[in-house]
């Protein structure tokens, strides 16, 4: 498989951003890569760590918990290298991603949350359950496992270091299994510490919390739906020292950020993309930024992956579902 298909996504400056907060507002549009999200890097990282360790031979199922786009990743390498897929998910999981998957032959299975490798509900649990009782079988587990942050450490990091001149002064991301921002976050704190990496979540997660304190405490608190970031359990990947700060966002304001976003500049931010936009206003509130400021917000995917659980109110052609996902 050739590697270079995966990564060198465009920096694109984004001038409405740019004039409303009076400084240099950059994408990172990670919907360039070959599906359309920043997981296909994780899941090539993941699935060739695997096979040079030979935890995989052709023919065997790889296996991933995912809300998504980790998993259209993993579905894609598989099908492409002679490997099946059985990719675990929410109920609740946007249909476009469940037709992504069917089109690239995944098995897939619906569970009841994600909400970590204790509850037998979530698709952790079952994700690693279904692997011990299936020998040819092998879970990348993409919150455990270092090659997720490894991906964009190697990759994503050096390329926002590089695209923005070394000019860059914030980045954004929105934080799920953590490897994004971990690994990016790294990277540039080793260029220089005076870089601010920010993390943007839904309310009701607990990862701001323990950026803060160092402490899991139990809540039983509802998580805001926006998918593919937020979390009820800690990732074994989490790299709180490439973080500065965490913020959290509600889904409904979130949901106006998307729609202001469109109506401005024409483009569908992806639900987490979003989620960014909407904790960047709220970071500018608090802590102004200077005109000299070069503020990096990573777009994990696109608007087009969520028509129905994001943009169901715009005028938007649908594509018609089968009814094993209504």
């Amino acid at each position: 498989m050739d590697a270079s298909i995966f990564g060198n996504t465009p920096l694109q400056q984004c001038s409405y951003l740019s004039e409303k907060y009076q400084c240099h507002i950059y994408i990172k549009k990670e919907y360039f890569n070959p599906n359309h999200t920043a997981k296909d890097r994780v899941a090539w990282y993941m699935v060739k760590d695997a096979i040079t360790k030979k935890l995989i031979k052709p023919n065997d199922t790889i296996v991933e918990a995912s809300s998504g786009n980790t998993g259209i990743g993993i579905a894609y390498l598989a099908k492409q290298m002679g490997y099946r897929s059985c990719i675990f998910v929410t109920r609740n999981c946007s249909k476009e991603k469940l037709k992504s998957l069917q089109a690239l032959d995944a098995k897939i299975v619906l569970c009841e949350n994600s909400n970590g490798p204790l509850d037998k509900n979530s698709t952790q649990y079952q994700a690693r359950a279904f692997t011990k009782i299936n020998n040819n079988s092998y879970y990348t587990d993409q919150y455990n496992n270092p090659e997720n942050c490894r991906a964009h450490y190697e990759t994503t990091g050096p390329e926002i270091w590089e695209q923005t001149s070394r000019k860059i002064t914030h980045f954004f991301a929105g934080i799920g299994t953590t490897g994004t921002i971990s690994g990016i976050g790294k990277y540039l704190k080793e260029k220089t510490q005076y870089i601010k990496v920010v993390g943007v979540e839904p309310k009701g997660s607990i990862l701001a919390q323990y950026k803060a304190t160092g402490r899991v405490i139990k809540s039983d608190t509802e998580m805001e739906k926006i998918e593919g970031i937020g979390r009820k359990f800690v990732p074994g990947i989490i790299n709180l020292k490439a973080i500065d700060q965490i913020i959290q966002v509600e889904r409904t304001r979130t949901i106006q950020t998307a729609m202001d976003y469109y109506q401005h500049t024409g483009m569908l931010a992806g639900f987490s993309s979003a989620a960014v936009l909407t904790g960047l206003e709220d970071y500018c509130i608090d802590n102004p930024v200077d005109s000299r400021d070069h503020i990096v917000l990573l777009f994990a995917d696109y608007g087009d992956r969520y028509l129905n659980s994001l943009y169901h109110t715009l005028n938007i052609k649908k594509t018609a579902y089968d009814e094993k996902f209504s």
